[in-house]
């Protein structure tokens, strides 16, 4: 695959493919809890924040932004008072979302047994 093919499409092997960039938004811990959440349907900012525990409010704001300058999320904002922004995945992101939702559900039904095998060589360490 030469260079100007491989930027086309992706190679993320290389490292100035710009796929990297949206793997770093689609791969970080908040970026997989916020697709996660969005399956679930349209979102306050609110909402997403108590959803995906743990995450800071200038965290979730950059990984919205991320999410939504890959066109992996929509932000509506709405000329109320007080303001009223929603986010919901396009179509794009729910691809996405699923595709990360069966990553998701893998590790949470694999947990205990990657527990005890981290335990086991832990134990190992000298």
């Amino acid at each position: 695959m030469n260079r100007s093919s491989a930027l086309f499409r992706g190679d993320l092997g290389d490292a100035n493919c710009p796929s990297r960039a949206v793997l770093d938004h689609l791969s970080s811990r908040w970026g997989t809890l916020v697709l996660r959440a969005l399956l679930g349907g349209t979102r306050r900012f609110s909402e997403l924040r108590r959803e995906v525990g743990g995450v800071s409010e200038k965290m979730l704001a950059q990984t919205l932004r991320a999410l939504e300058r890959d066109g992996l999320v929509e932000r509506t904002a709405y000329p109320v008072i007080p303001p009223r922004v929603e986010y919901r995945l396009t179509a794009l992101g729910l691809e996405a979302a699923s595709r990360i939702d069966g990553l998701l559900d893998w590790i949470e039904d694999r947990v205990p047994e990657i527990l005890r095998l981290q335990q086991a060589f832990d134990a190992r360490l000298p």
